[in-house]
């Protein structure tokens, strides 16, 4: 009866040693398994930071190749609007608006708009002052009195500072 529980202790002994040995064994595994884990988390978050970062700098790049064009352009606008001051004849002028409606809608196309601060509070981030003109009645001091060269904004971004004469 002894040599039984002398065999049956060994087998018992046994089936510990290969109990201890499997879950050790585990716990490697799972340590490897975390560890891999842990890596594909974070490849897959900085690979998705790359795409971000990637669409950003094309849509700046986008912005930045239409405001090159769009200021080669706003001098034909300006030229055109000086033209039509010129008290050309009637046909002709007809047809100097109509070229200036197009380049208008152009312009609203691609997003860009007017900025026309007359009236309105001096603020140097649309404008910038290049006169300063004595006070009318009722017109506020460091207000826009009149604009001499069109600003422009495409988005939120300024692409042309208007160019403004501010009451004293």
């Amino acid at each position: 009866m002894e040599e039984k529980k002398t065999k049956k202790a060994e087998k018992v002994e046994k089936t510990e040693k290969v109990e201890a040995k499997t879950n050790e064994q585990i716990e490697k595994l799972t340590a490897e398994v975390n560890e891999y884990k842990e890596k594909w988390m974070r490849n897959v978050a900085e690979f998705d930071n790359y795409k971000k970062r990637n669409a950003k700098l094309w849509q700046e790049a986008y912005f930045s190749g239409i405001s090159d064009v769009i200021l080669k352009i706003l001098p034909v606008g300006d030229n055109l609007e000086w033209a039509l001051s010129l008290g050309l004849d009637e046909k002709t002028a007809e047809g100097i608006k109509k070229i200036i409606e197009k380049y208008n809608e152009t312009l609203k196309g691609l997003e860009v708009e007017e900025i026309n601060p007359v009236g309105e509070v001096f603020d140097p981030n649309i404008a910038e002052a290049v006169m300063q003109a004595p006070a009318d009645d009722g017109q506020e001091p460091d207000t826009v009195k009149q604009v001499f060269q069109k600003g422009y904004k495409l988005k939120d971004k300024i692409i042309r500072y208007a160019k403004v004469c501010v009451v004293k």
